[in-house]
């Protein structure tokens, strides 16, 4: 896309998963890139690998350092960083709060330093990773859907809000990807995510379709518009159906 050709690109999360497989179709596409991580040393294999920089460091305050690296501007941000915990209201609060700071603050955090910038030159991009369990909700893990139905909400109200001043946004919502994530999800990613899970590079191919397009929800697995709509339309049948789920996994004995 040529619309991203010497952009300057932050990936947040990007060691491994679906941020390494944004920072490498950003790269492959021209860009130039800041793969972020917590992990140092996964964020600069995948930084060597494709020829952009490592910064490493918590998602949460990784713009100034971005930055710097990329020559002062910043194009596009992927708020790509996540955690997925379990459990339901009798999850630790430090779970709680882990997500919430993750998979939303985070997000808040990079559209408070990335705006005024944005905003005077009248362009920018922002990319929220938020999953299907924003739009939907995810059985065994209450943190990660609450959320990430937050982290949907934040993108909604970023594109409506600033959609006339130049600033795109994207909000990238698979179910299962075959990533280290998925694999922690348990009895609970098996029965759901598993069987229609796809590759990383999957969803940056959708993601830049998305682009190209002008669309606000990305959808890798283009049937969650289905469920979406059917969750809107019928809330009760939908929440009867996910109930039949979490029935099925209380019956393998890992449902609570």
């Amino acid at each position: 896309m040529d619309t991203v050709r010497d952009a300057g690109v932050v990936v947040t999360g990007a060691g491994g998963g679906i941020g390494a497989a944004l920072a490498r179709r950003f790269a492959a596409e021209g860009a130039r890139v800041v793969v972020n991580d917590l992990d140092a040393a996964k964020a600069e294999a995948v930084a060597r690998e494709i020829g952009a920089t490592a910064v490493a460091g918590d998602a949460s305050g990784i713009v100034p350092a971005a930055r710097e690296a990329l020559g002062g501007r910043i194009d596009v941000y992927c708020a790509n960083a996540g955690v997925a915990p379990g459990g339901g209201p009798e999850a630790d609060e430090d779970l709680w709060e882990a997500a919430w700071d993750v998979n939303v603050m985070a997000h808040v955090r990079a559209a408070r330093e990335l705006l005024p910038e944005w905003l005077e030159r009248g362009s920018g991009r922002f990319v929220a990773t938020v999953s299907a369990a924003g739009l939907l909700t995810m059985i065994g893990s209450a943190p990660y859907s609450v959320s990430k139905h937050a982290a949907l909400a934040f993108a909604e109200w970023l594109s409506l809000t600033y959609r006339h001043c130049g600033i795109d946004v994207h909000a990238i919502c698979p179910q299962g990807v075959r990533t280290d994530m998925l694999r922690g999800t348990g009895a609970a990613g098996e029965l759901v995510l598993v069987p229609t899970a796809i590759e990383p590079a999957q969803v940056a191919d959708a993601l830049f379709e998305g682009m190209a397009a002008g669309r606000f929800l990305i959808l890798p697995h283009p049937e969650v518009a289905d469920y979406y709509a059917a969750r809107a339309t019928d809330p009760d049948r939908w929440l009867r159906g996910m109930n039949h789920l979490q029935r099925r996994l209380e019956e393998a004995g890992d449902g609570r």
